[in-house]
């Protein structure tokens, strides 16, 4: 991997940019971006729109090229005796929240930990099993009064585990979903610095994927591109997972094919993994897909979609593990895919 892009990852997964609150995670991705494209912009409901022109005549046939930048968390619901109550951003594996360190996003930034309460002073019958949510606290050793002035309901949490490197090959760390696919995203438009292509590409980091989809479906209505891909992550292989629902870090990509899928875009990124040499594998997505893809599919009146997914272990925990390696294949696959578009390749699409 270049050495610039794991400084760039360490960056977006130490900043907060929940789910509806991107703002801070936004303005490092367009300090990357801004050099790569020929137009940069932000959407009503905060997603980032670049535009890189492509070579063939006008009018050019657009690819849009996703990945959501926001990431799960944590959200203030009560305050009491100096003590947050705390309600989910997103999907959460309370399972690992004892313990974690945090930083509530308050009237000041303030640090905090995630503790329980003794297994004897938890209610009855909750006792023996992981303890709910509901029963965690944040204790942010303040006196309640300064609690009281600083910490409002409604105010976002953050997970504050800082990034680690696992060996030479990968990273550990929250909101690696999704933050490792603009990192990808990041090299895709790095590698079409020197490659020609034809269609115009449209990289959009999107908001909003882990509560609302808002970010995809507004920015595919507002953009109207001819084909989309949604990157994101997918269920990393280890001891105990399902084989057939898991897939093995740093050995093969994963190209979804489902309901949501076009045939067309599907067969088009395997083509282009055969042709980089990139190991690439199909994941059966029955249903939905679970990432931007289902929103971008159903914009406007159809959009031919496809899904790239990087495998990831121990997803929606703070301690997230991803390989560099991946990263960087789903970069070079992502440009691949783009400079192999034909101006004829919408016209050669089956539609029924």
């Amino acid at each position: 991997m270049p050495d610039e892009i794991l400084p760039l990852l360490k960056d977006l997964i130490q900043l907060p940019g929940l789910s509806g609150f991107e703002s801070s995670v936004h303005e490092r991705i367009c300090e990357a971006w801004e050099p790569l494209v020929d137009k940069i912009e932000l959407s009503r409901l905060g997603s980032l729109h670049t535009l890189k022109r492509g070579s063939g005549p006008d009018p050019r046939p657009c690819v849009l090229i996703a990945a959501h930048m926001d990431a799960i968390g944590l959200m203030v619901n009560q305050v009491v005796d100096g003590f947050l109550r705390l309600t989910a951003i997103g999907g959460i594996d309370a399972r690992v929240l004892p313990g974690q360190p945090v930083i509530v996003h308050g009237r000041k930034d303030l640090p905090g930990l995630i503790l329980q309460p003794p297994a004897a002073c938890l209610p009855e019958g909750k006792d023996k099993d992981p303890v709910a949510l509901e029963h965690l606290l944040v204790d942010l050793g303040l006196p309640p009064r300064r609690v009281a002035r600083l910490v409002r309901p409604g105010d976002p949490v953050s997970f504050a585990q800082p990034p680690l490197e696992l060996g030479a090959k990968n990273l550990a760390g929250h909101s690696l979903d999704n933050r490792a696919s603009i990192a990808a995203l990041t090299i895709c438009l790095r590698e079409l610095q020197t490659r020609e292509h034809l269609w115009d590409l449209v990289a959009v980091a999107t908001t909003q994927e882990e509560e609302t989809f808002g970010g995809a479906i507004t920015s595919a209505f507002a953009l109207r591109p001819d084909v989309a891909v949604a990157v994101d992550v997918t269920f990393g292989y280890s001891p105990g997972s399902a084989e057939h629902k898991t897939y093995p870090l740093g050995k093969e990509l994963t190209n979804g094919w489902g309901p949501t899928i076009h045939p067309a875009i599907h067969r088009a990124i395997k083509q282009a993994a055969e042709r980089s040499e990139i190991p690439l594998t199909t994941e059966v997505m029955p249903r939905r897909s679970g990432t931007d893809a289902d929103a971008l599919q159903l914009a406007a009146e159809g959009i031919p979609t496809g899904v790239v997914s990087i495998p990831l272990r121990y997803m929606h925990t703070p301690v997230e593990v991803v390989s560099l390696i991946d990263i960087r294949r789903t970069g070079r696959l992502l440009a691949e895919f783009v400079a192999g578009l034909e101006p004829e390749f919408v016209d050669q699409i089956t539609w029924d």
